[in-house]
């Protein structure tokens, strides 16, 4: 069964993706409501919404890099805390995502309502439709489609920017604050939902191209942009519309459109909102569908749902069931939406946090984002308190519905994918260090290499070959030359036509003529053997250091080579590999990091150099 999706997305994608997922009833609808509990200066509570949101999807960036694999979150969430927590986050972010796309198709149904009378249940069903087709056609296709829309959305929003501008207001923005700063800061997590569209784009990671460089350009730029449409367009609406107009409004944006440029302007801004419908509805789709498919590859739910499509590789079981569950949930009402969206966002920014903290906490070698959370882990730590807190303020009922859908996914792990799921995770090797006892397996970084690889599009070039079958050993005490070469020699003696004293005398040449340390840490003996068409590498790890010489007495990391004359040439690349390698600054730290054979083995085999 080939579950590998394709990587067609580039850097634009990601940002309209992203984007428009965002820019939907988080502006249009919301404001009114959240002018409600915040007053004029509500515009700071979606900004500090917007800081908020870049500071938890840091650590959903750092994940991505490390691991883009469908299923985004939950794929992160499972191989840091475990099946468990893994399956209920995928689970809320599934439902979340859902219910975003939910509200999208409510909206869009309203207005095909208002405009031609179309049933609304008829509508929302030939909506579901569509746009699970749509996806099927494949992510390409659905990307394009979301690119011109949300670069159309945009374009509206900026002319309703720059005309409303003039016709603000000061007025309007007194008293600052009628229901306190608290409200103004707690409707900030009111609004969070404005931003959900993020964890879109870690759904899809997968299909990124370089998603390396794409992937933190993408969500950063387009956070950072849709935090400052949002903060102008929410401070031109308050500008423009009358307080008590403002707070009974369900269409804002419209609303001041027509303040703004008569009725031409709210027909216009009426345009923009179905394109943000649109556009939330189909970056919901599309990523929603992944957490069925990841959870299904880890064996958490039925194979059924990994099936791909032959020609377009879309996950089409996974994608059906997806509409079909968004088409229930268009009987929720709003305000539950909201805050039910805002709390899976917040739930799952707050175990990203804590996942990223236990994948570096746990040392888990091949664990190789590109990008880092700066200020680590003091980020995380604020984002993990900030975000409780504003949990907190949501409210029972929809933290009563959040404990559910927890309460289901609990379930279904124990009664399915328990029994069935085999996957390592880095809480164990975190436990692993602290009790200082081997419990794990190599899993996790078998599973994190292959990710790796994949990633970087690694060419499996001969020197890969070399260091895939090289022969580890790991030395406990520190030697002396001598008594190196005749352990060497004893190791390999059965993979050369020579006996173990000859073998010890090249090596000792070799020295003789030249010492073979090229850092303090690192030195690579090599000799030549009788023969044709061989070449092998041995490595050696001795951390108390081996006494190469007066000068060079804690060599920790050896690459002894062998071969015969005629693989000279492969000699010296081999050799140009290693140099490059153990020239990192980082070379000793994360060389001693390695805690087996295997993992010596993995940080060889991903390190970076010229392939």
């Amino acid at each position: 069964m080939n579950t590998e999706l394709k990587r067609d997305l580039n850097l634009l994608d990601i940002f309209c993706l992203a984007s428009g997922a965002m820019i939907s009833s988080g502006i249009f609808i919301l404001p009114g409501l959240a002018y409600r509990q915040a007053g004029p200066l509500v515009f700071i509570s979606y900004f500090l919404a917007g800081i908020l949101a870049l500071a938890g999807t840091l650590s959903i960036i750092e994940m991505s890099t490390a691991m883009p694999k469908a299923g985004g979150d939950y794929f992160f969430i499972t191989r840091s805390l475990g099946p468990l927590v893994g399956t209920i986050s995928s689970f809320l972010s599934w439902t979340g995502l859902c219910l975003k796309s939910a509200f999208a198709i409510f909206g869009i149904a309203e207005i095909l309502y208002l405009l031609f009378g179309m049933p609304f249940i008829l509508s929302s069903l030939l909506l579901c439709c569509f746009f699970v087709a749509l996806n099927i056609l494949g992510v390409k296709e659905a990307a394009k489609f979301e690119t011109t829309l949300v670069l159309g959305l945009f374009a509206i929003m900026l002319v309703l920017i720059i005309g409303g501008w003039k016709h603000i207001s000061q007025e309007n923005f007194t008293p600052f604050f009628p229901h306190g700063v608290n409200n103004m800061l707690a409707t900030g997590g009111f609004v969070f939902i404005s931003f959900g569209g993020l964890l879109n784009i870690a759904s899809i990671s997968g299909e990124v191209k370089n998603p390396s460089k794409n992937i933190p350009l993408g969500m950063i730029l387009s956070v950072i942009v849709v935090t400052l449409v949002y903060t102008a367009t929410i401070i031109v609406v308050v500008g423009v519309l009358p307080g008590d107009e403002l707070a009974k409004s369900m269409t804002p944006v419209a609303d001041a459109g027509r303040y703004s440029f008569g009725n031409l302007g709210y027909f216009i801004i009426s345009l923009g909102a179905l394109l943000a419908f649109i556009t939330t509805a189909n970056a919901g789709i599309l990523s929603a569908s992944r957490y069925p498919l990841a959870l299904s590859e880890d064996q958490l739910l039925p194979p059924v749902f990994n099936l791909l499509t032959k020609r377009r590789k879309s996950p089409a079981i996974s994608l059906a069931t997806t509409g079909l569950f968004i088409f229930l949930f268009l009987l929720l009402d709003l305000t539950t939406l909201v805050k039910l969206g805002s709390i899976v966002i917040l739930t799952l920014y707050i175990l990203t946090n804590i996942a990223v903290i236990i994948l570096r906490e746990g040392h888990v070698l091949n664990y190789r984002p590109t990008f880092r959370v700066p200020f680590y882990p003091w980020t995380n730590i604020a984002g993990i308190i900030l975000f409780i807190l504003l949990i907190i303020d949501m409210g029972f009922a929809a933290i009563e519905i959040s404990v559910s859908l927890v309460i289901l996914a609990v379930l279904i792990y124990f009664l399915y994918g328990r029994k069935k799921h085999k996957v390592g995770y880095a809480l164990l090797h975190l436990i692993e260090r602290i009790i200082n006892k081997k419990i794990t397996s190599n899993t996790l970084e078998e599973e994190l290499k292959q990710v790796v690889i994949r990633r970087d599009e690694l060419k499996i070039d001969r020197i890969h070959e070399l260091f895939k079958d090289a022969t580890v050993i790991e030395l406990n005490e520190s030697l002396e030359l001598d008594d190196f070469f005749k352990l060497l020699s004893h190791k390999i003696s059965d993979k050369i036509d020579l006996n173990e004293n000859e073998i010890v005398d090249l090596f000792k040449q070799r020295e003789e003529e030249g010492s073979t340390v090229i850092t303090p840490c690192v030195a690579i003996p090599h000799i030549i053997i009788p023969g044709r068409n061989t070449f092998k590498l041995v490595v050696v790890r001795c951390r108390d250091g081996i006494r190469f010489s007066r000068e060079n007495t804690s060599v920790k990391a050896v690459f002894v080579f062998f071969g015969t004359r005629d693989e000279r040439t492969f000699h010296l690349k081999a050799l140009s590999a290693i140099a490059h390698i153990v020239h990192d600054q980082k070379f000793e730290k994360a060389w001693l990091k390695a805690k087996d054979e295997q993992q010596i083995k993995d940080f060889l085999l991903l390190s970076d150099r010229k392939r």
